[in-house]
């Protein structure tokens, strides 16, 4: 959290001249004490030497900056509006030394400036009337977690690199390429095209960690490998469980990269949330058979809503195409492999699960060594994804060499140009394009051009 110039002109004209406190809070009482008061001293000791004051009163005419500031028990969030409404407040509590001598002083002045941060999420948990007041009274500043990739914005990113250099004292200076790396790795966690993820403790620890490789090395310099080694060493706990998965799945043949198989396709997710993805190959599986009186859908490997209607949505798709509504004459099965750990949320598997369906009901095969992401909408459209350069490596790391992905994310991909060897990258717009490059048509070209003639 930082100052604006805006609030820090306002706190030079109101003669702040306080010094400015950074507390991290944490639960318990203790905080509170650690705020409002800090009392010392056993029972033999004067009241007026146990007083201590908190960093409220220590933050008077200056600013208090509270990080995590929902983590406060509501309690103290009151008292601590209260402190901001009256500008004074009692010292009042007892310390873990005290023996268990309490103390309350008179209203001690406390005028300050509140700087406060949390996570969205968590605003659920701050205490209404303190953040009427800070609304009220001040401002809430949304901070960006990415800024541009522009050339002043990169210059940046290898100032912040030189800065943890110098903090670190042991790591020794990036090259030109070495940095290029950590610049790489900033766009990849930015998950946004044309910009840098401004997650800057992530990028100081692939600094260090790229830095203790060239000092084992007894290198002068850190280079580019020494930056992809901390990668690969310095994976997260998602990733690390995601290469278990695809690696068990591989040797129990739930992963298959060659040949060709009827309704069978190798969709792509991943694990983790928010600033933690890790890539999965998911292998999906669908059978078309004759309806029975009740016409079904099932899908099954704990799916959550999103994806359940992804599975309803194919329906239209296979009407537009092929003038059959499936909902009422087929018994639909779409299974998500071996997905009872790690679960299905989101619609990314659209596209996949569309290709499994539609090639289970025209007995069309799906070539094995392609996998695909992408949304999909009612009218046949590949819509973007989140996560697509994880899926991408995901998929890469399983030997699987023609990755199809919505056209509009082929900008969200940032791979090494050496990661990229040998790999085919194919964008698309409809799920007729999917088909059209996926499936095996040798013998089926008549459903081929009736696919053409409805896109």
């Amino acid at each position: 959290m930082t100052l604006t110039k805006q609030t820090i002109t306002k706190i030079e004209k109101l003669h702040y001249k306080g010094k400015v406190y950074n507390i991290t809070t944490s639960s318990g009482n203790l905080i509170a004490n650690g705020i409002l008061c800090k009392n010392s001293g056993g029972l033999g000791t004067p009241a007026h030497d146990r007083v201590v004051a908190g960093m409220i009163h220590k933050a008077h005419m200056g600013v208090l900056f509270i990080d995590e500031i929902a983590t406060l028990q509501p309690s103290t969030q009151q008292e601590l509006l209260t402190a901001l409404q009256e500008g004074k407040y009692s010292i009042t509590g007892q310390s873990e030394r005290s023996a268990g001598a309490m103390v309350r002083t008179e209203p001690v002045p406390c005028n300050f400036i509140l700087v406060a941060a949390g996570n969205v999420e968590t605003l659920r948990h701050m205490h209404p009337a303190l953040r009427s007041r800070v609304r009220g009274y001040g401002y809430e500043v949304f901070m960006q977690e990415t800024m541009p990739d522009t050339e002043e914005n990169r210059l940046k990113i290898a100032t912040f690199i030189a800065q943890e250099v110098v903090k670190d004292k042991k790591i020794p200076h990036f090259s030109r390429d070495a940095v290029e790396g950590i610049i790489i790795a900033a766009r990849r966690a930015a998950n946004r095209k044309g910009h840098l993820t401004l997650r800057l403790r992530e990028l100081g620890g692939l600094v260090r960690a790229a830095g203790d490789l060239a000092v084992e090395e007894g290198s002068k310099i850190v280079e580019r490998k020494h930056v992809t080694g901390a990668k690969a060493m310095a994976r997260t706990l998602e990733q690390q469980i995601a290469d278990k998965i695809i690696e068990h799945r591989k040797e129990y043949e739930v992963i298959i990269t060659q040949g060709r198989q009827v309704g069978r396709v190798n969709g792509l997710a991943v694990l983790g949330s928010g600033d933690s993805y890790s890539g999965l190959i998911m292998p999906i599986e669908a059978e078309v058979t004759p309806g029975g009186e009740a016409k079904e859908i099932i899908a099954t490997g704990k799916l959550g809503e999103i994806a359940k209607e992804a599975v309803l949505n194919v329906s239209a798709i296979v009407k537009k195409y092929f003038g059959e509504d499936i909902r009422k004459t087929r018994d639909i099965y779409v299974q998500f492999l071996q997905t009872y750990g790690e679960g299905v949320e989101g619609d990314s598997a659209s596209i996949a699960v569309a290709t499994a369906i539609i090639s289970a009901l025209k007995g069309v095969p799906i070539k094995q060594d392609y996998a695909m992401t992408g949304s999909l909408s009612v009218r046949g459209d590949v819509l973007p994804v989140g996560g697509v350069s994880s899926k991408v490596e995901a998929a890469m790391e399983a030997g699987i060499k023609n990755i199809i992905v919505p056209r509009t994310n082929l900008k969200d991909i940032i791979m090494d140009s050496r990661q990229a060897a040998g790999v085919r990258i194919i964008p698309v717009d409809t799920i007729g394009d999917v088909l059209r490059e996926a499936l095996d048509w040798k013998g089926h070209e008549q459903i081929l051009k009736r696919i053409a003639a409805s896109s």
